[in-house]
């Protein structure tokens, strides 16, 4: 009886929880959140965190045009302090800060103000000055990091903001009733000379449980202190905690089912942070023990590989194509294999209302940043395009990040922000193309071979060599031959040498050698395969001739067949009939499994 294939389980088989996923590795430790049967979000940690981290730095530039100072922190570049980022917060802005922390970042400053008239650098900050900065923006591409001296510890439950004196409830918080609780609650743990800020976790918590985690925070900052003092800048002063700490700290909430890790060192020290941070979850973390790897049993690695592709495939046959660049995100919406049923108005509009559920989830799962332009379908009610709005805030609503969105357009499109504090994952995972060098194109084998030629012209007129011999790409070398070698032949007309090209299928399809030398050595070294030679090859489609003809490479060296197109993708015997410098003309005799005296190549 044959055996059926083992398929990875997958992330829909408990649709309506949520699932914390722990992939643990000596390199790199990976978080996977499931909602409702999808991967809602991914983070991996290769190395240090920066965001969150506390520096001792010093300011190394000044510059008043920007209203800002650069400061050497130890990192590879400078990061940024803005001059907002340094005066104390107001009441207001801490209850910003609040909601921001849910994300793990600070919002931007207002202009700052002092005794009423506005301040500037130079008034806050020296060259030479030494001054402890937390980083709030990681550095991303040529930017280096963003700092505050607005120090803010995030706890379980609350944000200890050393620089300020007031309280504030996160505004993810909107009952009334619960905000004033929580904030009558906080006024009684408040330290003397910090201020607080309560997180949305806080939310149905009694007072112990916030003075504990109060108490946890002014120890840290106590230490923090400590450390400073008999720091020389630049010099880290607290890390900001591993990606486990804070995956217990900030997502292991109520609404979670199970917390499961494929590491037993890891899964002790979840439970010491559980045990510590909420007991009444403890029973929820569970030892993952099977062989298969965790995040192929979940099918987790088959959604990150979806993730690295720019086209995301929606259920109704439509797609996204994400395209990210360092100034902005663009998503197109496309109705793609879905045809509908009833009208193309309801097909645009079931398009664009998946669409807006999926780019949402993608935005979170990718950690998309900063400017996003998303192109729906052209939809011609109000009524439709209202619709498509409403879903599309509705599912930005379980995002941790703060967005903004405009309305859609007079072309068709939406604009919105996120909040960007780093690398987004496809940066964390992938590195420019050497090959492209970031641009996402390379240059056609046409562009290439005429560029090929115009350097081997320049070479033709300095050297006195009678031949040229030519390695580039195969594809490349279609186009530099030409159809039956008029091209070839035509160059050595030009430049009245003779050339000899040959391919090499492992170098890059944009370079090219040009070796000036002597015919007959070139002749002697070259010419392998004799007229009325019978060689089987694999035969492949010659991108400048049409069938029947098609080509075979023996060796570098093209042979135009004759006859070959119904032999694509097959190895079959060729005979070559007549010989150039850079190519043959042959046909194809019989196919491989019939003819046996040959000679392989």
């Amino acid at each position: 009886m044959a055996r059926r294939s083992r398929r990875p389980e997958s992330t829909t088989a408990n649709s309506g929880a949520k699932e914390i996923i722990v992939n643990v590795s000596p390199r790199e430790d990976r978080v996977a959140i499931i909602e409702n049967g999808q991967l809602a979000e991914l983070y991996i940690e290769r190395e240090e965190r920066v965001v969150g981290s506390i520096y001792k730095g010093k300011v190394v530039n000044v510059l008043p045009g920007m209203d800002a100072a650069f400061v050497d922190i130890g990192l590879e570049k400078n990061a940024f302090l803005y001059v907002g980022d340094i005066l104390p917060s107001s009441e207001e802005e801490a209850e910003a800060v609040a909601t921001e922390m849910e994300a793990g970042a600070a919002p931007p400053p207002p202009p700052p103000r002092r005794n009423g008239r506005r301040t500037g650098i130079k008034d806050v900050a020296k060259v030479g000055q030494q001054i402890l900065v937390q980083v709030v923006k990681a550095p991303r591409g040529t930017k280096g990091a963003r700092v505050s001296t607005r120090i803010s510890l995030p706890g379980r439950y609350l944000v200890l903001m050393p620089d300020t004196d007031h309280v504030g409830v996160s505004r993810k918080i909107d009952e009334e009733a619960e905000r004033d609780r929580l904030k009558q609650l906080a006024h009684q743990v408040k330290p003397q000379g910090c201020g607080l800020i309560v997180r949305t976790e806080a939310e149905g918590r009694g007072l112990d449980e916030l003075k504990n985690d109060a108490e946890f925070l002014v120890k840290l900052w106590q230490t923090i202190q400590e450390r400073a003092k008999s720091a020389t800048a630049p010099a880290v002063i607290h890390t900001e905690l591993s990606l486990l700490f804070r995956t217990v700290r900030d997502s292991f909430v109520s609404d979670v089912s199970k917390f499961i890790v494929d590491s037993p060192s890891a899964y002790e020290k979840i439970l010491e942070l559980v045990e510590m941070l909420s007991p009444r979850l403890k029973s929820r973390v569970e030892l993952y023990r099977k062989r298969d790897p965790i995040f192929h049993h979940f099918g987790i690695d088959q959604e990150i590989e979806r993730l690295l592709r720019p086209r995301i495939w929606l259920k109704s046959g439509g797609y996204l194509v994400i395209d990210e660049s360092e100034a902005l995100t663009t998503i197109d919406v496309n109705t793609g294999k879905f045809i509908g049923s009833t009208s193309l108005a309801d097909t645009i509009l079931r398009t664009n209302l998946e669409a807006a559920s999926e780019v949402a989830r993608q935005l979170r799962l990718r950690d998309i940043g900063g400017i996003i332009i998303i192109d729906f379908i052209d939809m011609d009610t109000k009524k439709d395009k209202d619709a498509v709005m409403a879903a599309l805030k509705n599912e930005l609503t379980r995002d941790r990040a703060r967005t903004k969105v405009a309305h859609i357009s007079p072309l068709g499109l939406v604009e919105m922000t996120r909040k960007r504090t780093g690398e987004t994952i496809i940066d964390q995972m992938t590195s420019h193309c050497p090959y492209c060098a970031g641009r996402g194109k390379i240059l056609s084998p046409e562009t290439v071979s005429m560029r090929c030629e115009r350097d081997l012209g320049k070479m033709a007129a300095d050297v006195d060599d009678e031949a040229f011999m030519i390695t580039m790409h195969p594809d490349v070398a279609y186009m530099f031959i030409g159809a039956g070698g008029d091209n070839i032949q035509r160059l050595e007309e030009t430049i009245h040498r003779a050339i000899y090209v040959r391919s090499d299928d492992s170098i890059h399809r944009e370079h090219y050698r040009i070796v000036p030398g002597d015919m007959q050595e070139m002749d002697r070294q070259l010419q392998r395969i004799k007229p009325r030679q019978i060689v089987e090859l694999p035969i492949v489609k010659h991108p400048l001739t049409q069938a029947p003809r098609a080509a075979a490479w023996a060796d570098g060296y093209l042979i135009d067949l004759e006859n070959a197109a119904p032999f694509i993708g097959e190895r079959a015997k060729v005979r070559v009939r007549k010989m150039n410098r850079s190519f043959a003309i042959g046909e194809v005799v019989l196919p491989a499994k019939v003819v046996d005296k040959s000679e392989p190549i």
